[in-house]
């Protein structure tokens, strides 16, 4: 009975949710290449996403692909949160000044 009750709850709460707008794009733009690419992409809500990259040490057992971008969005709060970050043999490593901080050994 509790969780017909939880689920009646539930479901009430997600009709009471306000609807989703849908975003469109308002800029999009991309170039890819043999040894790269980039991409920059906005949307009517808000969220941006912009990337580069590129291949290093081409032809040789080292060859990896070296990615930089960022992106962005507004929070519920309404403040805009941008994340940078880097991708590549050292793994992904992002940057923010909302994103928690590892302490120093």
């Amino acid at each position: 009975m509790k969780f017909v009750i939880v689920l009646v709850a539930l479901f009430g709460l997600a009709l009471a949710a306000p609807a989703a707008q849908e975003a469109s794009i308002v800029r999009s733009d991309s170039n890819v290449g043999a040894e790269g690419y980039d991409f920059a992409v906005e949307t009517s809500d808000g969220k941006a996403h912009s990337e580069q990259g590129q291949l290093k040490n081409i032809g040789t057992e080292a060859e990896a692909l070296s990615v930089k971008g960022s992106f962005s969005y507004i929070g519920d709060d309404g403040i805009t949160y941008t994340v940078n970050y880097i991708a590549d043999e050292n793994g992904f490593q992002p940057s923010a000044a909302h994103l928690p901080v590892a302490p120093v050994a």
